[in-house]
């Protein structure tokens, strides 16, 4: 079993142990989901706030205060787990935001699906529907932590392409902007980064 497959298992199985009060069970859990809040915490914030608070800073302040407000979690699924920790990024992204001297919204995105935002370039990766079963929903979960961990093991290069072009979804010129690359390049870079991302997950599914 791949780790990355290993870790969609930790998030149910580890999530009834630490409910039940087992602190090994609930550091496992906090450690699956720490490359899916990096990324979410990445793609969640405007590029001028990010340039301010770094997205490192946004995940530990976010394991913190869930590590603190644990007791308070009422879900029982790891969807609800997964939003709940998306939901305490969120505040913590807006707290920045307001500190930097914005109550601008637009700030701060509201909702990131890894999976959804990457449904045209990676099939197989789709939005959940609210008529979906457990078994379906546990697959779109599951779905969200592999992306986030193959998006890890990319070069740096083909992380922030994607996170500007499929997660931020910013025009090609704009990400040339921020990439400080022509269009034609940047464009070049977004396509192999979707083929080494395409890759990762068919050896992670092997």
């Amino acid at each position: 079993m791949s780790d990355t497959s290993s870790s969609s298992l930790v998030v149910r199985e580890c999530l009834v142990k630490a409910r039940a009060g087992d602190p090994a069970a609930r550091d496992r859990l906090f450690a699956a989901c720490r490359s899916y809040l990096g990324l979410i915490a990445r793609a969640n914030v405007q590029p001028w706030l990010r340039t301010k608070v770094d997205a490192s800073d946004l995940v530990q302040q976010t394991m913190l205060d869930a590590h603190r407000d644990f007791h308070r979690f009422q879900g029982e699924s790891d969807q609800e787990w997964l939003a709940w920790l998306r939901q305490i990024l969120n505040h913590n992204a807006c707290d920045a935001a307001r500190h930097y001297g914005t109550a601008d919204k637009r700030a701060v995105r509201r909702e990131v699906s890894l999976a959804g935002n990457l449904t045209d370039s990676t099939p197989g990766m789709d939005l959940p529907s609210p008529d979906q079963s457990p078994s379906q929903l546990a697959i779109h979960n599951e779905n969200e932590l592999r992306l986030a961990e193959a998006i890890d093991q990319l070069p740096e290069d083909y992380r922030e392409v994607i996170i500007l072009r499929n997660l931020q979804r910013l025009p090609f010129d704009e990400v040339a902007e921020q990439m400080g690359r022509t269009r034609p390049a940047a464009q070049m870079l977004w396509a192999r980064a979707l083929e080494k991302l395409k890759s990762l997950l068919e050896n992670q599914g092997e």
